[in-house]
């Protein structure tokens, strides 16, 4: 694509730098950072957390770059064009120089359930025989592809690649998680979207965002800036935040579609719980549904009626969405079933790795949980401290016994991490050892118990320091089962 058909109407002229950059220049791709950069390239040199890119224009300028866009102007022996959203204009010329994407783009975004509702709503659009694919926290996964991944929502160059990708393998809809920080961001601002949903909001990301209510802005630009204006938006209503969000929605221009049970577009009456599913009654525009949703927990169906709500709106009939809820498979790492005794007690791995999500995972097993209550868990390093004390809390207060051990210690000393949860957790057992505490926790199953293993839920390593080293919840609790419960 040519630097002019590429830049028109987002860049706007050449403020510094030596040169000019010929409107007919072919482009070869775009960048943020330095060491992808190839000769006829756009550098973005994007200000971050950790890093400046204005730092690394020397070593574009090394490898080949044919112009600079930043928030400041610079000196460079090449053009530079300042604009006041350099992320913004890299989202905007990535969706550009990309071309194309599925036709029906869903974003979801929220605390909690953005991964489950991705997987749901691919499943749902699956089931009424569309092309489908999601994009989120466990990777990409499509008809023709399955790969993990580690980013909510990926940084814009390869979103968009991505999405060409999708597009030419045939697929139509795809479902994406939508992160504060990508939205924020503006890593999603090129997207062409066709309907957003909303979740709820809890604590979490509070290293990165000052307050609760700039976590809750930054996910409100979904429907504020990027959802088209009467676009439909899928909004929980049972949340503390819903109000804000079907407020913000409302102001928007979209067309609001509120699910849960005070829920006006999907109602949901009556929920049975069992041990491996969950009868709910739906009321949809006078018609009464009974769904046999294969998954337990309440946050469970609230996700499943987002997702449901979602696939209605994108133009699925409302008796297949109903239909296809009763063969849901959960998304991997979200209160999965990994393995079960002998004698009936469960061993589930769940994602949870903030209060609300851990809260609602314990609150979850509750009624089907004859015995007792035995949970897992640690708190990431480099990441929010005050979610630590708080998490501990819960997890003293909902489950029965509470192993205390290491998620992610990252850069952190992992025995600081894990005595920040101690300090509320006065019946907790500390094992520092991820594996031994898992060893512990199957051993200690018995008639009736749960076993809830959190806070990595899908993921294949464990951060030390700087390095990634093997590991799986999964694997973990299999190899105690066959120990201790053969």
């Amino acid at each position: 694509m040519t630097f002019g058909d590429l830049a028109q109407g987002i860049l706007g002229e050449q403020v510094s730098g030596e040169g000019q950059v010929a409107a007919g220049l072919d482009v070869t791709g775009l960048t943020a950072d330095s060491r992808r950069v190839k000769p006829g390239m756009i550098f973005f040199a994007l200000s971050g957390v950790k890093a400046d890119g204005a730092a690394y224009v020397a070593d574009a300028v090394a490898k080949g770059a044919a112009a600079i866009v930043c928030a400041v102007p610079l000196d460079a022996p090449l053009p530079v064009f300042t604009i006041a959203e350099p992320r913004r204009a890299l989202a905007l010329m990535a969706a550009r120089f990309y071309g194309r994407q599925p036709q029906t783009m869903v974003a979801v975004t929220g605390t909690a359930g953005k991964t489950s509702v991705a997987s749901f709503l691919r499943q749902i659009w699956a089931f009424a025989g569309l092309a489908a694919a999601q994009v989120g926290t466990t990777g990409v996964i499509s008809p023709g592809r399955k790969d993990y991944g580690s980013l909510t929502t990926p940084d814009p160059v390869a979103l968009h690649e991505l999405l060409s990708e999708l597009a030419d393998e045939g697929v139509t809809h795809t479902a994406m998680e939508a992160s504060s920080h990508g939205l924020d961001q503006h890593r999603l601002d090129g997207v062409q979207l066709s309907a957003a949903g909303f979740t709820n909001l809890g604590r979490d990301h509070m290293d990165y965002h000052p307050t609760v209510e700039h976590y809750m802005a930054a996910k409100m630009r979904l429907f504020e800036t990027l959802l088209p204006k009467g676009s439909p938006a899928v909004i929980f209503s049972d949340d503390e935040w819903s109000g804000q969000a079907i407020s913000v929605a409302t102001a928007a221009g979209h067309k609001v579609l509120t699910v849960g049970r005070d829920g006006a577009f999907l109602t949901l009456k009556r929920v049975e719980h069992f041990r491996h599913k969950q009868v709910a009654e739906i009321h949809h525009q006078g018609e009464i549904f009974e769904v046999s949703l294969p998954l337990a927990g309440d946050f469970q169906i609230a996700n499943a009626l987002v997702a449901a709500g979602l696939a209605i709106a994108t133009g699925v009939a409302v008796k297949t969405v109903m239909k296809a809820l009763e063969s849901l498979q959960g998304a991997a790492g979200r209160l999965e079933l990994v393995a079960q005794a002998k004698a009936g007690a469960l061993a589930y791995v769940d994602y949870a790795h903030k209060p609300e999500a851990l809260a609602h995972v314990l609150a979850s097993v509750r009624p089907f949980t004859s015995g007792r209550i035995i949970v897992v868990f640690g708190c990431g390093g480099d990441r929010d401290k005050g979610k630590r004390p708080i998490m501990g809390e819960i997890a003293n207060r909902l489950a029965d016994i509470v192993i205390v051990t290491d998620d992610n210690p990252r850069s952190e000393t992992p025995a600081v991490i894990r005595s920040e949860i101690m300090a509320a957790t006065p019946r907790g057992i500390e094992i520092a050892d991820r594996s031994q505490a898992i060893r512990a926790g199957v051993a200690m199953l018995g008639s009736g118990d749960t076993l809830i293993v959190a806070g990595k839920g899908h993921e294949e390593g464990q951060i030390v320091g700087s390095l990634t080293l093997p590991f799986s919840d999964h694997a973990e609790i299999r190899k105690a089962m066959e120990e201790f419960h053969p």
